[in-house]
C-alpha cells in the first residue's frame, strides 16, 4: 500500500464483497464508478464508509464499523430488518482505481453482526477471524446433545429426513401446509428442524421449526414480509437432544453428544427422607 501514497496522486478506494447466505454476492465500492476485479462488478456506492480499521499481531478481536446511505436497490432496509443480511460474509479490499486487478489489498474479512438502522442510513460491525476466540474452549456439560442433527459429530443419516411441501398461508410465526405431498406424515418430527424458503422474499433463507399444532408448524422467526400464496418450503427432521430420543428414534445412542447420568447440581439439594 506504501507505493500507492509515495505517488503524487492518490487513486485509494475501497472494495466490499458480500456473500449472504443464500448464495446472493454483491460487490460495492467507495469510487464513483463501478470497478471490476475477480470476476465482479462492484457497484459504485461512495455513500458507504469504513471506520478506522486497527489491525493487531496477538489474539484480540478485530473489528470494523460500516456505515452508509440506504441508496442501492440490492441493499434494502426491509431485508436488513427481515434478517437477510445476518451471517453474511464480507471481505475488504483496499484497491487502486486506475488498475483494480493489479495487486489488490485485502484488508479485512469476517462475518456480519447486529445492523442498526436509523434515519435511512445503516451501521454494521464486522467481527473478524479471531472473534470466534472469544468463546470458551471446551464445551460445557449437558444432559442435552451438543450436536446439530446429522453433523460430523451426530453422524445420524439424513437422507429421506427432509420433504417438500406448499405453504397455503402464513399468520405471524403459524405456517399452515398444505396436505398434498405430506399424508401420513407426522409433522411433531419437524420441530426444532429447519424450515427453508424456495420461493418468495425469504428465498433460500431458513428458520428454526419451534412447534407444531395439527397441520400448522410454529416458527422461531415470523416473516417479516408479506408471503405469496402458494410458496415452496424444505421441511428438515428436528431432534429435541434428549438421550431417550436420540436412543430410540434414531437408534444413535453412541454418538450422543451429552451426559444425560451425570449428577447436576440438584443432587446437593436432596436430603434424606
Amino acid at each position: 500500500m506504501s507505493r500507492w501514497f509515495e505517488a503524487g496522486l492518490t487513486c485509494l478506494a475501497f472494495c466490499w464483497r458480500l456473500d449472504r447466505r443464500d448464495g446472493v454476492t454483491l460487490g460495492l465500492t467507495s469510487h464513483d464508478h463501478d470497478l471490476m476485479f475477480n470476476g465482479l462488478r462492484f457497484r459504485a456506492m461512495p455513500g458507504i464508509i469504513p471506520s478506522a480499521l486497527e489491525r493487531t499481531a496477538g489474539l484480540e478481536s478485530d473489528s470494523v464499523q460500516l456505515t452508509g446511505a440506504l441508496t442501492l436497490a440490492a441493499i434494502r432496509a426491509a431485508d436488513l430488518s427481515a434478517g437477510c443480511w445476518d451471517g453474511a460474509r464480507l471481505r475488504l479490499w483496499a484497491v487502486d482505481w486506475t488498475q483494480a486487478d493489479q495487486d489488490p489489498l485485502l484488508l479485512m474479512g469476517g462475518r456480519l453482526g447486529a445492523v442498526d438502522m436509523e434515519d435511512g442510513r445503516f451501521s454494521v460491525e464486522l467481527a473478524g477471524a479471531s472473534a470466534a476466540l472469544d468463546g470458551p474452549a471446551n464445551p460445557s456439560t449437558s444432559p442435552y446433545c451438543r450436536a446439530q442433527l446429522g453433523d460430523r459429530q451426530c453422524r445420524v443419516d439424513m437422507a429421506g429426513r427432509s420433504c417438500l411441501a406448499t405453504v397455503q398461508s402464513v399468520a405471524g410465526g403459524r405456517v399452515t401446509l398444505a396436505p398434498e405431498g405430506l399424508a401420513g406424515v407426522d409433522r411433531a418430527q419437524f420441530v426444532h428442524g429447519r424450515l427453508r424458503w424456495a420461493d418468495g422474499p425469504y428465498a433460500g433463507l431458513a428458520t428454526q421449526i419451534i412447534g407444531a399444532e395439527g397441520g400448522d408448524l410454529l416458527l422461531a422467526d415470523a416473516p417479516v414480509h408479506a408471503m405469496p400464496d402458494p410458496v415452496r418450503v424444505e421441511l428438515t427432521q428436528g431432534c429435541d437432544r434428549r438421550f431417550a430420543t436420540c436412543s430410540a428414534r434414531f437408534a444413535n445412542a453412541a454418538n450422543f453428544r451429552g451426559e444425560p447420568h451425570l449428577p447436576g447440581a440438584d443432587l446437593l439439594l436432596r436430603y434424606g427422607g
